[in-house]
């Protein structure tokens, strides 16, 4: 097993970390774009509301409204900041101008009720992906592995996140893109709790409790300063680029340490590079292609297989612990 406190001296990503910089230099800290300062966007939303969106004009804009529309919370003043919306790009376009976002977003058509199709669709296929390999996991590997029930909450905690970020691609609100926010940060803390309890917690479970006690009071203030405080994007983006160097280091201080005597390593190693890696396709921020396909829905369609090398990983690893345990092994 590796020890509590283990030596990186061979792990130095210098060019992740440049580039992880760069993302942080490009984060705003408030979700007003050059789009929505227009003054042609905002005085087409004033007259668009005072036409259409009182008296017998409101009520028949909700009558006509489809039901899917309705429930998931498009209103009248909605409906007007999206028509203004590719009014505006039009202007611009017809300008020779790049085309602005929006609100800190780029303008992407609406399908049915889903603000963002391919991020949505991404965000729904990650968690198929991730609930297809849960089950199998559980499949394949006993009660009794000792990773078991932490790889099973872990997986729960993947689960919600990838629901909430499905929820807020579908229908951006104030409280969906918190629970994203929140529900991203907290997969990243229990991957760390995860790494701890393999890495230190099966020997010392001692450990690994105050680490999860120091995680929960991290997340909570986290989130308790983003809710009644600020909700800082730069701040939260510095945050959860932070805490995920930490995870990536430290998985990748144990894939080296045990690259010579656990064989499957290198799917750990693998997976935790690729997920780093492919995050930074954010920095590419393109309009999105036919108005749907921007970097953030790529980066999440690239995530998808990672989620079978990953419980494949964790699948290998859960039997050899089992193994190791029945024959009394010391466990690396």
């Amino acid at each position: 097993m590796a020890s509590a406190s283990p030596r990186c001296t061979s792990v130095r990503p210098p060019a992740l970390l440049a580039a992880v910089a760069l993302l942080l230099l490009s984060v705003t800290a408030v979700r007003s774009s050059q789009g929505d300062k227009e003054p042609v966007y905002r005085d087409c939303v004033k007259l668009c509301v005072r036409t259409n969106c009182t008296g017998a004009r409101l009520r028949g804009f909700q009558s006509a409204q489809p039901q899917y529309m309705a429930l998931t919370g498009w209103t009248c003043r909605d409906d007007c900041s999206y028509q203004c919306m590719w009014t505006t790009v039009g202007l611009y376009q017809a300008e020779g101008y790049r085309v602005p976002q929006f609100h800190g977003k780029w303008p992407f058509t609406r399908f049915l009720c889903f603000e963002e199709p391919a991020s949505a669709l991404a965000s729904l296929l990650n968690g198929l992906a991730c609930l297809l390999m849960l089950l199998r996991y559980r499949s394949m590997v006993p009660r009794q592995s000792p990773m078991y029930r932490t790889i099973n909450a872990f997986s729960l905690v993947s689960l919600n996140a990838w629901f909430w970020s499905t929820v807020f691609h579908t229908r951006d609100t104030y409280l969906t893109e918190k629970m994203d926010y929140f529900c991203a940060t907290a997969v990243i803390l229990y991957s760390i709790y995860l790494c701890c309890v393999r890495t230190v917690g099966l020997r010392r479970p001692g450990v690994s409790s105050m680490v999860g006690v120091l995680l929960i009071l991290a997340f909570t203030s986290h989130v308790s300063y983003l809710t009644f405080v600020s909700f800082d994007y730069g701040y939260n983006m510095a945050a959860n680029v932070s805490i995920g160097m930490v995870n990536l280091l430290w998985w990748l201080c144990w894939c080296w340490q045990n690259r010579r005597t656990l064989p499957y390593w290198w799917k750990c190693g693998l997976v935790v590079v690729l997920l780093h890696g492919l995050a930074l396709l954010e920095l590419l921020d393109f309009p999105p292609m036919h108005w749907v396909l921007d970097a953030h829905a790529v980066w999440h369609l690239s995530t998808i297989p990672v989620h079978f090398l990953f419980y494949s990983f964790l699948i290998d690893d859960s039997l050899y612990l089992l193994n190791t345990e029945k024959m009394g092994v010391k466990v690396e």
